[in-house]
């Protein structure tokens, strides 16, 4: 039986207009780049390209590419060595990378301490480069001043985690930290079996997200657990070395001592202070952030509960509000963006 060779057909251009349901002169168009082709529409010819096997996919591909406009999003964190900022870091640039209608680039600026000054600075350099700018960063004048001086020219800025120039900052992302707080004090009260004495570390005055963290913690322990009583709070400037001094001096005066909360940082000091002192885990611990450190305390139960921000949730929806006021399509409305915690405790782990 004589055998018959036969050459598969190669996919043509009327095979790809045929698959996006447009005209052939269309799909000419993108593939030659003769006239500018919606964005839109060469995404649905690449795709089409893609499925029916066109030879030419690779530079329609191309031509979407150029298509895309070019952004430039600048964002300030601090304390690069430590885990949760090299996590926030990576998911914003995997963020940025997900959008498909933009050829976006980050760049990312550490404050080299917190004062309000190295904020300042740090935002005034990004001024002029970037089409949107969003910071971890302290409440201050200074601040306000520097977000002022951005807006002005046409660079929208956003707070992240912490609610700075309020009235002037284009939006907040993070969690409700008032809330937060109250869902710390819900978690030890709950948690302990014998009430006693409470404490509450913050970063210092100039995190007002702390203060209100704290405010939460309180005020839930005065409307719905009365029996415990609340200790001054400390401040521990968000490091773990003078978390863990203060953590083992509370211990020591307060036999009592019931729980502790750490708003901000600096709660590796704490884990590490009550290892130290407890062979086996005897006081309710909150921290906020999973990382290696927060989550080895859980699993052998010297924290209690880990208040995690979600930093892909986050991201993504910074990314599209950047995106919209970067191209003026938000009517320039300040707001408040918050996001649900993850709540995380040692059954998680």
């Amino acid at each position: 039986m004589q055998k018959i060779s036969v050459m598969a057909r190669r996919p043509t251009v009327k095979d790809v207009a045929r698959e996006a349901g447009i005209s052939v002169t269309t799909v000419d168009r993108a593939l030659n780049g003769r006239m500018r082709v919606r964005e839109d529409t060469l995404r649905r010819i690449a795709e089409a390209a893609h499925r029916v096997g066109y030879h030419a996919r690779g530079r329609l591909s191309q031509n979407l590419d150029a298509a895309r406009p070019e952004m430039t999003f600048g964002f300030v964190l601090i304390k690069k060595a430590q885990e949760f900022y090299r996590n926030f870091a990576q998911e914003i640039e995997a963020a940025l990378q997900a959008r498909n209608d933009i050829r976006g680039r980050a760049v990312i600026r550490y404050a080299s301490s917190q004062s309000p000054e190295d904020f300042a600075a740090e935002l005034r350099l990004l001024a002029g480069k970037c089409d949107a700018v969003a910071a971890v960063a302290v409440n201050h004048q200074r601040l306000t001043q520097a977000v002022q001086e951005l807006q002005a020219e046409g660079v929208p800025v956003f707070a992240l985690l912490n609610d700075f120039a309020q009235g002037v900052r284009r939006n907040y992302l993070g969690l409700n930290n008032m809330k937060i707080g109250r869902i710390a004090a819900w978690t030890i009260t709950g948690r302990v079996r014998r009430p006693g004495k409470l404490a509450v570390f913050v970063g210092g005055n100039r995190w007002h997200g702390h203060d209100l963290r704290e405010v939460g913690f309180r005020s839930y322990v005065r409307e719905n657990a009365p029996e415990f009583s609340m200790l001054e709070t400390l401040v521990n400037l968000e490091t773990r070395q003078f978390t863990y001094e203060a953590t083992l001096d509370l211990v020591r005066r307060h036999p009592d001592l019931a729980g502790i909360y750490v708003a901000g940082g600096g709660m590796e000091g704490a884990i590490a202070a009550l290892r130290e002192v407890h062979a086996s885990p005897r006081i309710a611990l909150v921290v906020n952030e999973l990382t290696a450190e927060s989550r080895a305390a859980l699993a052998d139960g010297y924290a209690t509960t880990v208040i995690s921000t979600p930093l892909a949730e986050l991201c993504t929806d910074l990314m599209e509000l950047m995106l919209r006021a970067a191209r003026g399509e938000d009517a320039g409305i300040a707001g408040q963006h918050f996001l649900d915690p993850r709540i995380i405790v040692p059954e998680m782990v």
